[in-house]
């Protein structure tokens, strides 16, 4: 009797399973979503191009100021970071789209930023950091 319980649940059971698994992913974080397909490619993009000055723990500031939750952030708005006059006035919330282009050309985005003697990435690079930072940040 008791294989039979293992090998064969009763049939009220499979449409329950059916929905808890759906349920799951009806409500499963949406950050599970957004991360990339190759989290070890989108650390390592953030590993190369970014951790020598920047975090993503929240308060640890380096050279850079800590990268936690970026998407969303007010540009200059670490209290306890000296940003650039220009970055402090730049006026707008960081988005996918403008982290990415600051990266390639942080001049072009934001001048006379202190990342200036920094080089950029490629577009591809900046994306991959950028959702390495969206999926360590979690839910926005």
């Amino acid at each position: 009797m008791q294989s039979r319980l293992q090998t064969s649940p009763s049939p009220w059971l499979r449409p329950i399973a059916g929905a808890g698994a759906l349920t799951l992913l009806l409500f499963a974080p949406s950050s599970l979503a957004q991360q990339p397909v190759n989290d070890e490619a989108a650390q390592q993009a953030f590993n190369n191009s970014c951790r020598t000055c920047h975090s993503v723990k929240e308060g640890d500031n380096r050279l850079g100021p800590n990268l936690s939750k970026i998407v969303g952030r007010k540009a200059g708005s670490l209290p306890d970071y000296n940003y650039s006059a220009s970055m402090k006035d730049a006026g707008f919330v960081w988005d996918k789209d403008k982290l990415t282009r600051f990266m390639v050309k942080p001049d072009e985005v934001v001048s006379g930023n202190k990342m200036q003697p920094y080089g950029g990435v490629s577009a591809d690079e900046a994306a991959k950091v950028v959702a390495y930072l969206q999926a360590v940040s979690g839910p926005q």
